[in-house]
């Protein structure tokens, strides 16, 4: 009987990573974003949700005759009631085509109740979408969401209803429109196997900050139209995991504001290794280490002055990066950062913080610890003034891109890279 017993065992321990491996190999991220917490702010439609439904869109980078959506209640403190949900295709933020509403089901349910701190994947949808094809996503909520789970720059203006359900109605009516997205965080096709996945994963440079709303104009949304007009298209998936603020060793939460988003060594699993399908991540950290320190974001003080960093703390979070990737068989490039004199934040320029921001370059650039190199410094640089970014590429703060800085990000990536 013991010799049965054990044998039960075992068969069961192999079982189950080769029904795991199975999943992982099934489907594959065409979109994501990254979670984030928040702060309550009555003004913002977002953070006061309760009997409405939210429209929002999702722009996928590969396409499928099939998708899943992931939802997070990561940041929740209770559990969360999806009452129901759906999705479509968009004709603007409030209105889907008619006869393209498919409802959404999880686990052969309508609704599904999301526990605090988790996530759930719905049932695949029949619903195919084109390499580069937007979704409309519909989410009623019966109950009041104390504490959504967000991403707080969306660059999408997104629908929120007035009270009830209105998922499958083809234009929600005089609602609020927000410019953020709530409980989102990934959508999945079915994969193929040539097919791989890049994770674009860091700041407010990745996330878009300072592209135009609605035109997605970040530069992993450039590159994925970019990689529309090449054979590779189809085999390469782009998803876009920067969060505005976000920093390599710190978390930053701001009462006035919200979260910037916990450390990049805190996230990478979650946002990046997780990921079904990843095989490369291009790494885009570290200016917010660098400038936070002294600096104000208005009345707020971004990080405590005498926190300052040596490119030798920026260095040894790179390479735990590069160990976890390598430990999952993932690729991590990095990438260069980029200039920031004239930033219009009080504090967060000076010729010190400048000098870690060249040394640490200088490091991704020399020392082959990762697995490529994009050199968006050198993309974006003033050749007259190299701690500037040059004045065609750059956004009115000074320190992101504008529309045509992120296309030339994007233009310049060696495709090679992700073989």
């Amino acid at each position: 009987m013991r010799e049965l017993r054990n044998c039960a065992l075992v068969c069961f321990l192999l079982f189950i990573p080769q029904r795991a491996g199975a999943q992982r190999n099934g489907w594959i991220a065409t979109w994501a974003a990254s979670p984030q917490p928040t702060a309550p702010d009555p003004k913002k439609p977002l953070l006061n949700i309760e009997d409405q439904t939210v429209r929002e869109r999702v722009r996928v980078s590969i396409g499928g005759e099939q998708i899943c959506i992931r939802l997070s209640n990561e940041y929740g403190s209770v559990p969360l009631l999806i009452g129901s949900a759906t999705v479509a295709t968009p004709t603007d933020p409030a209105s889907v085509r008619p006869g393209s509403i498919q409802a959404v089901t999880f686990g052969g349910h309508n609704s599904v109740t999301i526990p605090a701190g988790a996530l759930v994947f719905s049932d695949p949808v029949a619903f195919p979408v084109a390499s580069g094809g937007e979704i409309s996503i519909s989410l009623y909520f019966p109950k009041r969401v104390a504490t959504p789970t967000l991403h707080a720059l969306a660059l999408k203006r997104d629908a929120v209803s007035q009270h009830g359900d209105h998922t499958r109605a083809e234009k929600i009516e005089a609602g609020a429109v927000t410019g953020s997205s709530i409980l989102v965080s990934a959508v999945l096709v079915p994969a193929r196997p040539s097919q791989r996945l890049v994770v674009a994963f860091g700041d407010s440079v990745t996330d878009g900050d300072g592209s135009t709303v609605d035109a997605d104009h970040n530069w992993p949304s450039a590159l994925v139209r970019r990689l529309g007009n090449t054979p590779e298209g189809p085999k390469l998936a782009v998803v876009n995991e920067g969060i505005v603020g976000n920093r390599l060793l710190n978390d930053c939460f701001l009462a006035s504001i919200g979260c910037f988003g916990v450390s990049a060594l805190a996230r990478f699993d979650r946002d990046a290794l997780a990921l079904p399908g990843v095989t490369h991540v291009v790494l885009l950290e570290g200016i917010n280490d660098i400038g936070f320190p002294g600096a104000k974001l208005g009345e707020s003080s971004l990080a405590d002055p005498a926190n300052v960093r040596t490119p030798e703390d920026l260095i040894g979070a790179y390479r735990q990066l590069i160990s976890r990737a390598h430990a999952h068989g993932v690729k991590l490039i990095g990438a260069t950062i980029t200039p920031f004199e004239g930033v219009d934040f009080p504090g967060y320029y000076s010729e010190s913080k400048e000098a870690v921001r060249r040394a640490v370059n200088k490091w991704i650039r020399s020392s082959g610890s990762f697995d490529g190199v994009i050199d968006f410094d050198a993309v974006l640089r003033d050749p007259d003034h190299p701690s500037r970014l040059l004045p065609r590429f750059a956004s009115e703060d000074r320190l992101h891109p504008n529309d045509l800085g992120y296309q030339a990000m994007a233009d310049a990536i060696d495709l090679t890279l992700f073989k």
